[in-house]
């Protein structure tokens, strides 16, 4: 079985569906003959021609735009947005377009665009290339929103998203692109949506993330053995529409959870899990959830490891809540 990095695994998930589905195509910021800034589509122009593999001018607005009416007209199509950051010009398209379609035509009109786009920090590339927005998509009834965090569940996810009706945003974790590694089965397989990831087992505190920081949950989970602390870890893989009924099976067993994410602390999808979790399982909480997450304010450039959960908040927030 050949070993990926995330990268390698979307291209591979790409390649696959566009050999099988002659109506996909693919556009974005140098996605062409560049093969992208982060060369996720690199070799795919040669293969597919520049008919489906389209180079587009900077105006996300107009990438969006241009996918809907792809879309509406029998396309498959897959935009990539070259940094999360740079979504919010096509904002109005996805939230008030791209979201509402399928709801407005009574189910005639699925419009299944799925957008690829990295988010988040890590990469040292200050505040307009390391946001992390997810928050603001949840909230918007009609699309889902994806969050692998390692090669094997970027690919599957992928190919999911590519096969289902819905329009979906498919949030690719840049700090860990090429870091994280792992077996990939060739060919094709996929990995369901809606489904979180037991990633280690633990009775003590459940640890909650996904993306860039379930490699730090595991390393937290680690750190926290070595103090006797028995701690489960889930990766949740969708974030919109969210596997719930994991977490309560979890949050049931241990009585205690972390939530982690990058995004700002206020108002971030932390906040959603937990007060979920709390409206289920609140008799089988010991202590109050905590959330460790990035700090309310713009994301900094000379700062940013500071700025950015690490194992040794994650483990205080485990202490915190063992120590109520």
């Amino acid at each position: 079985m050949p070993t990926m990095n995330i990268i390698q695994a979307v291209n591979d998930a790409l390649s696959i569906e566009m050999r099988r589905e002659p109506k996909m195509v693919l556009l974005g910021e140098d996605i062409g003959k560049f093969g992208g800034v982060f060369r996720a589509t690199s070799g795919l122009f040669e293969e597919f021609g520049g008919d489906r593999v389209i180079d587009t001018p900077l105006a996300e607005g107009g990438i969006i735009g241009a996918a809907i009416g792809m879309a509406l007209y029998g396309l498959r199509p897959v935009p990539e947005i070259q940094f999360a950051d740079f979504i919010f010009p096509a904002f109005d398209q996805i939230v008030n377009e791209l979201a509402k379609f399928r709801y407005r035509s009574g189910g005639q009109y699925p419009c299944p665009v799925v957008i690829r786009t990295p988010y988040g920090g890590g990469i040292r590339g200050g505040h307009y290339h390391s946001q992390s927005p997810e928050a603001l998509f949840i909230h918007t009834p009609g699309l889902k929103v994806v969050i692998p965090s390692n090669p094997y569940d970027a690919k599957g996810l992928l190919l999911s998203a590519m096969r289902q009706n819905d329009p979906l945003l498919f949030m690719e974790p840049k700090r860990i692109y090429r870091a994280s590694r792992g077996e990939v089965p060739e060919g094709d397989y996929t990995v369901p949506l809606g489904k979180a990831k037991l990633v280690r087992e633990g009775d003590q505190v459940t640890l909650i993330g996904y993306g860039s920081m379930v490699p730090i949950l595991e390393e937290a989970a680690e750190k926290a053995a070595a103090d006797g602390i028995s701690v489960e870890v889930i990766d949740l893989r969708t974030l919109l529409p969210f596997d719930l009924e994991t977490l309560i099976t979890s949050i049931k067993k241990t009585g205690r959870g972390v939530v982690v994410h990058e995004a700002p602390k206020t108002a971030g999808f932390g906040a959603e899990l937990v007060a979920s979790i709390c409206e289920r399982a609140m008799q089988y909480l010991e202590a109050p959830i905590q959330r460790v997450c990035g700090f309310d304010i713009p994301f900094p450039y000379t700062l940013e490891h500071e700025y950015m959960p690490n194992s040794d908040r994650i483990l205080s927030a485990v202490h915190t809540t063992l120590e109520w």
